[in-house]
C-alpha cells in the first residue's frame, strides 16, 4: 500500500470481498454490452472509443510486445453446451443470464428452502442437493459433481462464496473431467494464504505492506516483528478474509502487518488466458466501508493520474502472471468479485462472457490497447441490519422495494423479486 497523500493511493492486489444480509445491489453506469453491440456502440460514438482500434465483431486479436495486430486470427472453440452453476441469489442469476445470451444451456441447484428461488426458474433444468444447510447442499462436492454428470453438464461456475476458493472442488472437477470456470487449483491454494501470496507477489516485485509473513507463530517473534514494523500494526488471520469466521478455515495462523492510516482501497481486475496473454479492464475504488465491508464501489477510482492507473495496471498484471493463470481467467482471488458490474459498466465488457470464452480454450478477446474506459460508475449495496441489536446484520422479509426501471444505465442486481420472504441462512457472499 502506498501512504493517502494527495497524489498516492493504497492499491490492494489481493481484494477482499464483503457480505451482505439482503442480498441486492445497485450498479449505474453505462450499458454492458456484447462484444458485437459494443463494436456498434463505438462505431456510433467514435469520440467515446478513440481509444480502442476496429475489432471485427467476434474476433480475436495477437499482440506482439505491446503492439495491437489483426493478422492472426486463432480458431475460435466453441462455447460449452451446457454449464452447471454451483451457487444461489444473485449470482447464480447473473451467470444465467449471459449462458442464455450466448446460447448455453444451464443447471441450478438448489437447496429446499431455495425451490421457488428465480435462479431456479431462470434455469432450463434445476436439481435439489439437500436442505437448508450449506453443509449439506451447496458446499456438497459430490452432490454437485453427480449433477454434472446425471445432467450432461461439461463446466462449472461457481459464482462467488461457498466452493468458488476450494482448491479441493476444482482438483474433483478435473479428475471427473469437467472443466472448473476458474483458475487452477494451484492459484487458489496460493490465493488462498495471505502469506503464501504476499511473498509470490514480493517475488514479482509487485509492492506489498511491510509486514511479518513466517510461519513461526511464537508470541514472542510475533511481538519482535511488530516492534520492528512499528506501531500501530493489524493482526490478521493468515487464511482469513471475506467476513469468514476461523472455523471456516481451520487454521489459526496470523500475520502482522503495519497499519496504513486513512487508506483507500483500490483492486484492479485482471484476465489472463492459457496463451499467455493477460490485461487490465482498469480499477476500482471499495474505499467506502462499514464495518470493514463494501458499500460502494466505483469506477474508474477518482483522483488518480494517467500515469498511477498504467503502473497500478501494470503492477496487477504481474502479480496475475506471478501465480501462474494459465488455464483459465479470474481475478486475483480466484472468482468473480460482486462489484464486477462496475467494470462491466465502464468497459461495456460482459465478464462473465470473458470467463467462458477462454475456458473454452480461447484467447482473450481483446488486446490491452483495446479495452475500452468510458464514463463513470457507482454501485451500492443495500444492507439488512436491525436497529434493535446495535444495527447487527439481520435477514427478515422484504416487505417493499421500489427501483427505477432498469435501463442502458442503471442495473438491479437482487437475489429475490419484491414482497419475497428472505430466508434465515447465511449469505453465499
Amino acid at each position: 500500500m502506498l501512504p493517502n497523500t494527495p497524489r498516492s493511493v493504497a492499491a490492494r492486489a489481493l481484494p477482499r470481498i464483503g457480505k451482505t444480509a439482503a442480498g441486492a445491489r445497485l450498479a449505474l453506469g453505462p450499458q454492458v454490452l456484447s462484444r458485437a453491440a459494443a463494436q456498434q456502440h463505438a462505431d456510433a460514438h467514435p469520440q467515446a472509443h478513440a481509444r480502442a482500434p476496429h475489432i471485427p465483431a467476434r474476433g480475436f486479436v495477437t499482440t506482439s510486445e505491446g503492439t495491437f495486430s489483426a493478422l492472426a486470427v486463432p480458431v475460435r472453440r466453441p462455447h460449452f453446451d451446457k454449464i452447471l452453476i454451483a451457487n444461489r441469489g444473485e449470482i447464480a442469476c447473473r451467470v444465467i443470464r449471459t449462458a442464455k445470451k450466448l446460447g448455453i444451456k444451464t443447471v441450478a441447484v438448489y437447496s429446499e428452502v431455495d425451490a421457488d428461488a428465480l435462479h431456479v426458474q431462470l434455469a432450463d433444468e434445476a436439481y435439489c442437493i439437500g436442505p437448508a444447510a450449506s453443509a449439506e447442499s451447496y458446499l456438497r462436492m459430490d452432490k454437485i459433481i453427480a449433477v454434472c454428470h446425471r445432467s450432461g453438464a461439461r463446466a462449472v461456475h461457481p459464482g462467488y462464496g461457498f466452493l468458488s476458493e476450494n482448491p479441493r472442488f476444482a482438483e474433483r472437477l478435473a479428475q471427473e473431467g469437467i472443466v472448473f470456470i476458474g483458475p487452477p487449483a494451484s492459484a487458489i491454494v496460493s490465493m488462498g494464504s495471505k502469506s503464501e501470496s504476499k511473498n509470490i507477489m514480493s517475488a514479482a516485485n509487485v509492492p506489498v505492506v511491510p509486514g511479518y509473513h513466517g510461519t513461526d507463530q511464537d508470541p514472542n517473534l510475533l511481538f519482535q516483528e511488530a516492534t520492528r514494523i512499528g506501531f500501530p500494526v493489524l493482526i490478521k488471520a493468515v487464511h482469513g478474509g471475506g467476513g469468514k469466521a476461523q472455523k471456516s478455515f481451520g487454521n489459526a495462523d496470523v500475520l502482522v502487518e503495519k497499519y496504513i492510516v486513512h487508506p483507500r482501497h483500490v483492486e484492479v481486475q485482471v484476465f489472463a488466458d492459457a496463451q499467455g496473454g493477460c490485461v487490465s479492464l482498469w480499477e476500482r475504488d471499495c474505499s467506502v466501508q462499514r464495518r470493514n465491508q463494501k458499500i460502494i464501489e466505483e469506477a474508474p477510482a477518482p483522483g488518480l493520474s494517467p500515469e498511477l492507473r498504467a503502473d497500478l495496471s501494470a503492477k496487477a498484471i504481474a502479480a496475475a502472471k506471478a501465480v501462474k493463470y494459465e488455464f483459465y481467467f479470474m481475478e486475483m482471488n480466484t472468482r468473480l468479485q460482486v462489484e464486477h458490474p462496475v467494470t462491466e459498466m465502464i468497459t461495456g465488457l460482459d465478464l462473465v462472457e470473458w470467463q467462458l470464452e477462454v475456458a473454452a480454450g480461447n484467447p482473450l478477446p481483446l488486446a490491452q490497447s483495446a479495452i475500452p474506459l468510458v464514463g463513470h460508475a457507482f454501485e451500492a449495496r443495500i444492507y439488512a441490519e436491525n436497529p434493535r441489536n446495535n444495527f447487527l446484520p439481520d435477514s427478515g422479509q422484504l416487505l417493499y422495494l421500489s427501483t427505477p426501471t432498469p435501463t442502458h444505465i442503471f442495473r438491479l442486481l437482487s437475489r429475490q423479486r419484491p414482497l419475497h420472504h428472505l430466508p434465515r441462512t447465511s449469505s453465499p457472499s
